[in-house]
């Protein structure tokens, strides 16, 4: 496959940005098959936004011959209390989120971190020779990454994770880090300290963060990016997520409730689910109702279906009908996998019994 067909791949929405593309470029001109790394926290069921989006991303530098790793960050989740910081309950739930990448990215390599930090003093002495390139203030501006935020009350353990996360880069031999547009702060961390510590500076991706299905969060900052992070769609608040085991009776009934004032295009949940998930998998979109609210239409592509919702032409409630049903159709793999295959299945009822925390 040749350099520019690749840079399409990982350019490919839901990519929002690449820091830089100049030296993708460069490092395909010299690597044909780069690692690649994107990290998960485990805590509870996953979703539309950390295993679909996520998940077409990782495909798309499958596609393009790169060498794709998805960590997950057991270390993490128990420093940002996820399950209560019930050790045994994230690791059970670790072997769940292996089974769904597995399933959704084949050949997606699982890595998990208590495997990759085991007898690793390499790693925990980088960690801390990391951490010299680092100040509080800086720390404390990176916290968005895991959820948090400057003025909560943190214990010290949670100031460690933006270099843990910067030197797993380092440590799983990641040449582009990749992740939501709210791990941006740990990628950059990494591209400005990595050259100080004479490593190569990685090639960051940052896709597009799903909204959750509940209103938007409002911030007095009015910084769009804050607010896109605020109010993506989190395990942690399941109301604000279409979980990959729902099935369309669910799906329609979440729906139901959301968030989707008339006429209104942005930040919309449901649009966002029209634009990134569903026509990432079909090239029409089909809209059924009635004659005499317009009768059956059909969309070929999202400017059309956002500028019909504008105008009117599209009521929410059809709309939010059309994409629980396509929806469930997209979804039905994942669920029957989970369904049929034992030790996924049995995975799966583990988390269930788990509470989530935040």
């Amino acid at each position: 496959m040749d350099i520019e067909t690749k840079i399409d791949l990982i350019k490919k929405p839901p990519t929002e940005e690449i820091l830089v593309e100049d030296e993708l470029r460069e490092l395909l001109e010299t690597n044909e098959h780069p690692g690649h790394y994107i990290g998960f926290e485990i805590s509870g069921l996953l979703h539309l936004g950390n295993l679909v989006i996520s998940g077409f991303k990782i495909n798309d530098f499958i596609k393009a011959g790169i060498r794709c790793q998805a960590y997950l960050a057991d270390w993490h989740s128990f420093i940002n209390n996820k399950f209560g910081g019930d050790w045994d309950k994230i690791l059970q739930a670790t072997k769940y989120y292996a089974k769904a990448f597995q399933f959704f990215c084949p050949g997606v390599k699982v890595v998990v971190g208590s495997e990759l930090y085991h007898n690793n003093d390499e790693y925990w002495r980088n960690l801390l020779k990391f951490s010299k390139h680092m100040t509080l203030s800086r720390t404390l501006r990176c916290l968005t990454i895991m959820g948090r935020s400057e003025n909560e009350k943190l214990d010290l353990s949670q100031y460690f994770y933006p270099p843990m996360q910067a030197v797993d880069i380092k440590t799983i031999g990641a040449d582009i880090p990749h992740g939501g547009m709210d791990q941006r702060k740990a990628h950059v961390l990494a591209r400005e300290v990595f050259p100080k510590m004479g490593w190569k500076k990685p090639v960051a991706v940052h896709h597009h963060l799903l909204m959750g299905i509940a209103e938007p969060v409002k911030l007095e900052t009015g910084d769009k990016l804050e607010q896109v992070i605020a109010s993506k769609m989190s395990k942690s608040k399941p109301w604000t997520a279409i979980f990959i085991h729902d099935n369309e009776e669910k799906i329609r009934a979440k729906l139901k409730k959301a968030w989707c004032p008339e006429k209104q295009t942005e930040m919309n949940p449901i649009l966002e689910i029209v634009k990134h998930v569903i026509f990432h998998e079909s090239k029409v979109f089909t809209v059924e109702r009635p004659s005499k609210f317009g009768g059956t239409v059909e969309f070929e592509n999202f400017e059309a279906v956002e500028k019909a919702y504008r105008n009117g032409g599209l009521h929410p409630q059809d709309l939010k009908n059309a994409v629980a049903k396509d929806l469930a159709k997209i979804l039905k793999p994942i669920r029957e996998y989970f369904e049929t295959d034992k030790e996924a299945k049995e995975n799966l009822e583990t988390v269930k019994k788990s509470q989530v925390t935040r």
